[in-house]
């Protein structure tokens, strides 16, 4: 067990639980989630100050926080939520699998927040509650969903799933594509331990998804990811 195991337990999971709570009454008085929103930048800097995070963020010239994105990014660790929400200086909800919108009290936070909890699955009933995403986008909210589907045991990139891209192409919206370097360290997948390190977080160009079909998108997005993962993985070795 690392110091920093200790200190997720000892002083993140408790203020959690705290925030939580006062999430909920938050939730009632702005039901529109941007309240949470904020509360929920400001948690993930604090985990990265508790927990000696450093985030290193290239590219923050690339968007604009007064306009609201499709943000796409790869998945390495568990880490990888409270550090994109403290990092993007975005009005941003995540799209989360349905599960955990039963948990007590957490759940219920993300669901009056304005999270997007979707079916796993590529059935019909999956699909439409993906697209739950394009009409938060459509409100002027910017949305992330992890393509890959599921997080990467070494880092390495995998294939994605098709859904976030037709998601893309229903909602009109720009893709902010995110590439995430270093979480695979600081919290290994199927592992409680937490390290401290760098993550290393890339924005790229906005991709205009005007005109342009789901396997289009998923192209250039894979690309773009996959670019960067070998550009800055390479210059940080």
């Amino acid at each position: 067990m690392t110091l920093q195991t200790i200190l997720f337990f000892l002083i993140i999971l408790p203020v959690m639980f705290c925030g939580l709570l006062i999430a909920l009454l938050v939730n009632i008085a702005d039901p529109s989630g941007d309240s949470f929103g904020r509360m929920a930048g400001w948690w993930g800097r604090f985990c990265a100050r508790v927990l000696g995070i450093r985030i290193d963020v290239v590219g923050q010239e690339n968007y604009d926080p007064a306009h609201n994105y499709l943000v796409l990014s790869n998945h390495a660790g568990m880490a990888d939520i409270p550090l994109l929400l403290g990092a993007l200086q975005l009005n941003l909800r995540f799209v989360a699998k349905e599960e955990l919108g039963k948990i007590p009290l957490f759940g219920w936070a993300l669901k009056t927040g304005g999270y997007v909890l979707i079916k796993r699955g590529q059935n019909k009933e999956a699909l439409k509650s993906l697209f739950k995403a394009a009409e938060v986008l459509k409100n002027g909210r910017s949305v992330h969903i992890f393509p890959e589907g599921t997080r990467s045991e070494t880092g390495s990139l995998l294939p994605f799933k098709r859904g976030a891209f037709m998601v893309a192409q229903k909602c009109d919206r720009p893709i902010l594509p995110v590439t995430i370097i270093g979480s695979s360290f600081i919290t290994p997948k199927k592992s409680l331990r937490i390290q401290k390190g760098t993550v290393k977080l890339i924005i790229g160009t906005p991709i205009d998804t005007r005109g342009k079909d789901a396997r289009a998108l998923q192209d250039s997005v894979y690309d773009i990811i996959s670019s960067n993962l070998a550009r800055y993985s390479s210059e940080a070795a």
